[in-house]
């Protein structure tokens, strides 16, 4: 078996869309499953038969927090399986997944409100605020980044041989990383639960904070990972396109991760205020880069260049 073969053999088993809906059932099964098991709990807890410190447990909204987290899950191999198709949709399905954190968030946050005059003076309150109105523009900007992105211009059909080449190779290069980071982010997961797992059999408490800060466990190491692939991406394009919008707009995308990834490491009004620029930030860039491939800008001027035809301005 060529290299070729053992690619698309191991791309059918690990990114096919049937995997994708199987995966997908299976998720769905386990968030409806923790779904009632976190409501069961609320209800011992409630009726003092178990006792829990913690605010999760007390609000049976709460309970959505941790469905949320499995979904999330799923975000993420979505985020590995559309990354050989398409950098645009790899780089949305990462403003998703920091999107539904933040609506996640919200959940724990209605646990935490309370309701009295003084809610702007209430670091909950102020919280369940931002997080609220940050989802909102979030949401807002994913919609405007998908639109312009399915309103990009089709590519040429005058592509040469030797650039389509590349192309391709480009593309199998995104396959490879996409088959590594399964097995990759499936480690990182086991590993998670394993902490968390015994963190709760040796201490209830330890285990229940531990869950409320599996960002910091799991979704931060996350986000390092795709730093590292989004950087490789970058100097990979190199070898098929020396574009300077081209090179831009990878080179933008990789800011706007490594500003999700330090919004991890803030709290309050900076956390929510990281995570929008991150993401307008990589909407920008986009929009940009529609531009230039609008107005064949970088073509022209390679165009020029090449001929020597280009003539200094008057």
């Amino acid at each position: 078996m060529n290299s070729k073969n053992l690619l698309d053999t191991l791309a059918q088993k690990l990114l096919s869309p049937e995997v994708k809906e199987q995966s997908e059932r299976i998720i769905l099964a386990i968030a409806i499953i923790s779904y009632i098991v976190h409501l069961i709990l609320i209800i011992l807890v409630n009726t003092d038969v178990i006792v829990v410190d913690s605010k999760l447990f007390k609000n049976p909204i709460a309970a959505i927090y941790t469905p949320f987290s499995f979904i999330l899950v799923y975000e993420v191999y979505l985020l590995v399986f559309f990354l050989p198709q398409s950098i645009t949709t790899y780089i949305g399905k990462q403003y998703e997944i920091i999107t539904l954190i933040v609506i996640r968030r919200i959940f724990k946050d209605i646990s935490n409100l309370e309701l009295n005059t003084d809610w702007f003076q209430n670091s909950n309150d102020l919280q369940f605020t931002y997080d609220v109105a940050t989802s909102l523009i979030l949401f807002i900007l994913i919609y405007l980044f998908y639109k312009k992105n399915s309103a990009r211009i089709k590519p040429k059909a005058d592509i040469t041989e030797n650039k389509g080449e590349r192309i391709t190779r480009f593309i199998n290069l995104k396959k490879m990383i996409a088959i590594a980071l399964v097995p990759i982010l499936a480690i990182i997961a086991s590993y998670t639960l394993y902490i968390w797992a015994n963190a709760t059999i040796q201490n209830f408490r330890n285990g229940i904070i531990a869950f409320e800060n599996i960002n910091n466990i799991f979704f931060e190491d996350f986000f390092t990972i795709l730093i590292v692939v989004d950087v490789l991406l970058l100097l990979s394009s190199f070898f098929y396109s020396d574009e300077f919008h081209k090179i831009i707009r990878n080179s933008g995308f990789v800011i706007s991760t490594i500003l999700i990834k330090i919004s991890f490491s803030v709290d309050g009004l900076v956390n929510n205020a990281l995570i929008i620029g991150a993401v307008l930030f990589g909407f920008v860039i986009l929009v940009i880069h529609e531009l230039y491939e609008k107005n064949d800008i970088s073509s022209s001027l390679e165009m020029n260049n090449s001929s020597g035809q280009h003539k200094p301005e008057a």
